[in-house]
């Protein structure tokens, strides 16, 4: 039978600290994108979710940067890079809610939109992150 491993007191304190990093960027990032999201979503009025495609394709760019920044080693420690990238930015984007909008669209039979949000979501959030991505390797 294989043994489990015991972790050590310091061990227990670094994941700790790890997730409690994590989270605190997470809840910045998932109140910065509710606060974007509505935002926008009110000042355009509109059926389309252009609130959660804004905040998708931005969190793209950003994490494209962090990323970048991050290969240069001019992000600081693992630690900010845990804060930025897992923590804020995966709060910050919105995949389960871009997902519940489609289903949304597919069942309303907004079959255009569907696409549309769809395509332009994925394709400008990968060209933000490499756009991002780009930005800093040329600096």
């Amino acid at each position: 039978m294989p043994r489990i491993r015991n972790f050590t007191c310091t061990e227990n304190f670094l994941m700790v600290k790890v997730l409690l990093i994590i989270g605190s960027g997470s809840f910045l990032g998932g109140v910065s994108r509710y606060l974007a999201s509505r935002y926008i979503q009110n000042a355009l009025l509109s059926a389309f979710p252009y609130g959660t495609l804004f905040v998708n394709i931005f969190g793209s760019f950003l994490i494209g940067l962090f990323f970048g920044l991050s290969e240069r080693g001019n992000l600081g420690n693992d630690e900010w890079r845990l804060f930025l990238t897992v923590g804020f930015c995966g709060g910050f984007t919105t995949f389960s809610t871009f997902s519940g909008e489609n289903l949304a669209l597919i069942r309303d039979g907004s079959f255009y939109s569907f696409a549309l949000y769809s395509g332009l979501s994925v394709f400008l959030g990968l060209l933000a992150a490499f756009g991002g991505n780009a930005i800093i390797k040329l600096l």
